[in-house]
């Protein structure tokens, strides 16, 4: 079993080329999205294999994010790393404060009503807009139950494995 600080974490991707000195474009997972540097050293991971890379620096670029590389100083380097997710361990990201969670940690925890019925499992979550989303499946059926502190989401106990809600059963 891995450690909860070795856990990798994907934080985004290499999709493109940018200029001609190697520098590349990301999607970045992070919010903000250019937090992504702050978090390193990074596993880029690939179907060739994977690579620990530290060092990485960044910039806004329009609408996206370009990086520049340690070691990649060519457009030839660059290119065949187009399409590498890119990963960084679960020890890496600072704690998130209290009443906050990181998506990735509430993956995977039972999700269960105040009056004890199991709801299923925390697929993963979804953001629209208005407040995040829990994707939870039981095996026969999936479910969507707003991620509301207080309103819906009444207890996460990271050591229980569970989350409590304020959540009709049926619905």
């Amino acid at each position: 079993m891995i450690a909860a600080g070795d856990r990798l974490i994907l934080v985004g991707r290499i999709v493109g080329l940018h200029g001609v000195a190697g520098e590349v474009k990301l999607e970045s997972y992070t919010e903000p999205r250019t937090r992504i540097f702050r978090y390193q050293p990074w596993l880029l991971s690939s179907a060739a294999g994977d690579r620990e890379i530290s060092g990485c620096k960044g910039r806004e670029q329009g609408k996206g994010i370009v990086a520049s590389l340690p070691e990649v100083t060519d457009r030839d380097r660059a290119a065949s790393l187009v399409g590498c997710e890119i990963k960084v361990r679960r020890s890496v990201l600072q704690d998130p404060n209290a009443d906050e969670y990181y998506w990735t940690d509430l993956e995977g925890l039972e999700v269960v009503t105040i009056e004890g019925v199991s709801l299923g499992r925390i697929s993963h979550l979804l953001s629209t807009g208005a407040n995040d989303v829990m994707v939870v499946r039981d095996g026969e059926r999936e479910r969507l139950l707003p991620f509301v502190l207080d309103d819906y989401v009444k207890t996460v106990d990271f050591a229980a494995g569970r989350v409590t809600v304020d959540w009709d059963p049926e619905f």
